[in-house]
């Protein structure tokens, strides 16, 4: 498959660059692939659709302050990402810059209260090995001076302070599990009363784990849509969960995340086993879904891995209606964007 054949052109102001200021009214596509009706809601109003004998699967992975920013010792503003700690016993973390140029070994980046990190390997063009020296423990300092890891295409300034909005709103109100460098965007919309709503209509909530790796801003570089590789990513799914989501007459995944985990550890019964382990599950067009009955999802970019996977589950030809009447209608895409629920 030509990976061409998954684009589309989306205006620049349908890029949501703040989310909807109350989570549960941003607005939701239903998408409903036995009829391919398609009609636009509430996410407020998702508890309609679901019932007795449905499980919801959502990923508990919480997001940590992985942004920095730092000066070069030219005075220059640097974007330090965070994607793993690779010492153990010290902080040598593996991180993405931006931008990535003019960057040596053994040159320092410097933050406040004499914290600095020093650059010791140069793994790719833009990702290097980072050891920070920190005056206060490393979790105190990512607390004290990370930022939220937003998307590359919601625009903040490097000069601007610390967002306290952006710390909250880019994270579920499930969060449990540190670990991704990127928030599971499809439960950034779930509230309180959301989930209250679920429960009053007997549907299970079932918690899985998938820490979000930086493979999920990396794009897809291959003319065909089969050559391309996922990164690997940590996953983990509970006894208790894999005893809910197999007994449930339908599963309705929250996000790309869950669905790629609950696939992940699926025999070709669809029966879910409890583990912890890493994926690469690449789901494109001509995947069999084995668990996976439903899913919530954002709206995503063109030719992305995540496109790949709602086109696999929906059908492209459903999908791109689907994004074309979004784009009419002025849904807000991407992170911070409306939500799709298909069925």
């Amino acid at each position: 498959m030509r990976l061409n054949d998954f684009s589309y052109d989306l205006p620049e102001e349908l890029i949501a660059q703040q989310p909807a200021a109350v989570r549960d009214q941003s607005r939701m596509m239903v998408v409903d692939r036995t009829t391919q009706e398609i009609k636009v809601r509430e996410f407020k109003n998702l508890p309609e659709y679901f019932g007795a004998g449905d499980v919801v699967a959502l990923n508990d992975s919480r997001v940590f302050p992985a942004r920095l920013i730092g000066k070069k010792e030219t005075g220059a503003l640097i974007e330090i990402l965070l994607l793993s700690k690779m010492n153990p016993e010290k902080e040598t973390w593996k991180a993405m810059l931006r931008p990535a140029k003019r960057v040596a070994p053994g040159m320092t980046v410097s933050f406040a209260e004499g914290c600095l990190a020093r650059f010791t390997e140069r793994l790719s063009d833009k990702q290097w090995l980072l050891e920070f020296v920190v005056n206060i423990p490393f979790a105190d300092f990512l607390a004290r001076f990370g930022r939220a890891p937003l998307p590359p295409y919601i625009r903040r300034k490097k000069g601007d302070g610390r967002s306290s909005e952006d710390m909250e709103r880019y994270q579920t109100i499930y969060a449990r599990e540190p670990g991704s460098v990127a928030a599971p965007t499809a439960g950034l919309h779930f509230t309180e009363d959301v989930l209250l709503g679920l429960k009053r209509r007997k549907v299970e909530i079932a918690p899985v784990t998938l820490h979000v790796g930086y493979g999920t801003f990396v794009p897809i570089e291959t003319e065909t849509v089969e050559d391309h590789a996922m990164e690997e990513e940590f996953f983990s799914v509970s006894p208790e969960t894999a005893s809910t989501v197999n007994q449930a007459k339908r599963v309705i995944a929250v996000g790309t995340t869950s669905a790629r985990t609950l696939e992940s550890c699926a025999d070709e019964n669809g029966i879910i086993a409890p583990v912890s382990s890493s994926t690469r599950l690449y789901i494109y067009p001509g995947y069999r879904f084995k668990r996976v009955d439903a899913l919530i999802t954002n709206f995503h970019l063109p030719k992305s891995s995540l496109f790949l996977l709602v086109c696999a589950f929906a059908g492209r030809d459903l999908m791109m209606e689907a994004y074309s009447q979004a784009i009419e209608s002025k849904m807000r895409f991407y992170s911070y964007g409306d939500a799709m629920l298909i069925i």
